[in-house]
């Protein structure tokens, strides 16, 4: 569906104005957009866009529409705040200050629409030693203990692209928040503020964790837990032809299955013996290292052995599984995953291609009710 398509999905009716960023901002905007809200994002002259891409392959701007306007200009501030008063959340991922500095900070905002659910996208948050400092992902995981539990216990810590930071601990939560403020003000409550930084969020991923290490269940050292690499029944193993299969039968019906179809169950050493864990993972490596990937996701199928080969990107969307759930879908031409989670009502759908910058100015203004769009639009 493109131009003229009927919004889907259980956000429809709500519209939020993304002021152009980079990275967790426009990610979290671009799930709002998957659920059905109305999604315009306010691009700047002169800005490459997001990822300095194609704008036609960059995926967090689907589903969205996109305006062109001068936030250096009365015109385009005001285009801004005329925007704010009929939409019901807000998103911006600039230093803190600098959105105030422009004149479409929280209090002019607010002033205009009591309503709004202004939310805010940082590393390090809107105060703090670090509050004025540029980041990245990698940073914001290294300081919440996140990184340090990620990779082997003789190796340095992996980053997982930026998966961790900006994506889960950044961009989810700020969903999370703006929807919570959101019902708020839709019950009678007031619009307000959502902090969202990925620091924050980061270190709520680890709360679990932080709870078994104070119960003694959990080392503070990397590469030596149940689920960190540490244990031989719960990580990954390379195969004949230098794929990889993912191991992870924690319970004992599971782990007897899949000693069973690996084939070493009437030589494998006790799982419950932690002094012969070393001999258990080379016991388990060595077979796996005698047949290709291919051939090892063959043996364990549909089993309840809880193993899986790892695939790569370009591999993920033709898995089985994968396929039947319809959980990647290609729109103009890009394989790209659907719209996630799923609802039996209200389904979200890819309604649009990524945005490009300005290309929606006429249709916003027509839908949206704001004439001053094309005054706050750079000449």
């Amino acid at each position: 569906m493109e131009e003229g398509a009927t919004a889907v999905g259980p956000l429809t009716g709500v519209r939020v104005v993304e002021l152009a960023g980079i990275g967790p901002g426009p990610f979290a905007a671009m799930v709002l957009a998957d659920l059905g809200a109305d999604v315009v994002r306010v691009d700047r002259p002169g800005s490459p866009g997001g990822l300095r891409i194609d704008p036609d392959h960059d995926l967090a701007n689907r589903n969205k529409r996109s305006v062109l306007l001068d936030l250096k200009s009365e015109a385009g501030v005001a285009a801004v705040l005329d925007l704010v008063e009929r939409a019901d959340i807000l998103i911006e991922g600039y230093r803190p200050g600098v959105a105030e500095r422009l004149g479409v900070g929280p209090d002019a905002c607010l002033a205009r629409n009591p309503r709004l659910v202004y939310g805010r996208m940082t590393g390090w948050g809107q105060e703090g030693p670090l509050a004025q400092s540029a980041g990245h992902d990698i940073g914001y995981i290294a300081v919440t203990g996140a990184l340090s539990m990620i990779g082997a216990a003789d190796g340095p810590p992996v980053a997982p692209a930026n998966l961790l930071g900006d994506y889960a601990g950044g961009s989810l939560y700020l969903v999370i928040g703006v929807l919570a403020a959101l019902q708020h003000a839709r019950a009678g409550g007031p619009g307000q503020v959502v902090d969202a930084a990925i620091v924050d969020g980061t270190a709520h991923l680890t709360s679990v964790i932080h709870g078994m290490m104070a119960a003694g269940g959990w080392r503070d050292q990397r590469g030596t837990n149940l689920l960190d690499g540490g244990c031989p029944f719960y990580g990954t193993y390379e195969t004949a032809d230098g794929g990889h299969m993912a191991v992870g039968p924690l319970e004992r019906k599971f782990y007897a299955e899949f000693i069973e179809l690996l084939g070493i169950a009437d030589r494998a050493p006790a799982r419950d013996d932690f002094d012969s864990w070393a001999a258990l993972r080379t016991a388990i490596a060595d077979r796996f290292k005698q047949r290709t990937r291919e051939e090892w996701t063959a043996v364990f199928g549909t089993s309840d052995a809880c193993v899986a080969p790892v695939l790569s990107l370009r591999e993920a969307p033709a898995h089985p599984h994968l396929a039947a759930r319809s959980t990647f879908l290609d729109h103009g031409g890009i394989t790209q995953p659907a719209p996630a989670p799923r609802f039996s009502a209200t389904p979200g759908a890819v309604r649009r291609a990524p945005a490009r910058p300005g290309a929606d100015t006429a249709e916003v203004a027509r839908d949206w009710g704001v004439t001053s769009l094309g005054e706050g639009s750079p000449s």
